[in-house]
């Protein structure tokens, strides 16, 4: 199993819109690096709900439900997009100042390539985000 960061506005797609809709296709995404990534996710892989804008934070856990597909909203063919799932908000939001702060995070994707809205997490870092957010 692979773990993932996906970022998005909360003004444009919230946790809270994915805990409502129950699952999502995560489509929109144009940035090459960004597309193998997406590509690369597999059904069951865990993923980081990550609020980009003001409050920079990873506020909930998802999960892969479907690989990669093409992307219906994309101009251009070649473009794709997984579904997600939620599986449980964090007790309380890892700030992007937190993951920053952390040494054992300091070569997070998000930290080294912080314009990439879908990202790789290893194994060890997704384990202290979850303990960070844990209560």
């Amino acid at each position: 199993m692979n773990h993932w960061l996906v970022k998005s506005e909360p003004e444009t797609y919230s946790w809270d819109d994915l805990v409502r809709d129950q699952r999502t296709d995560w489509t929109g995404v144009r940035n090459y690096a960004a597309r193998l990534h997406l590509k690369a996710m597999a059904v069951g892989d865990e993923v980081c709900f990550y609020h980009s804008g003001e409050s920079k934070s990873v506020v909930g856990l998802a999960k892969v439900t479907r690989t990669a597909f093409p992307d219906t909203t994309a101009d251009e063919e070649g473009w794709v997009a997984v579904e997600l799932a939620p599986v449980r908000p964090l007790a309380k939001p890892v700030t992007l100042a937190q993951i920053k702060a952390e040494p054992a995070l300091k070569d997070m994707k998000l930290v080294r390539e912080s314009r990439l809205s879908v990202s790789p997490v290893r194994p060890a870092e997704f384990t202290k985000i979850l303990k960070l957010g844990s209560r």
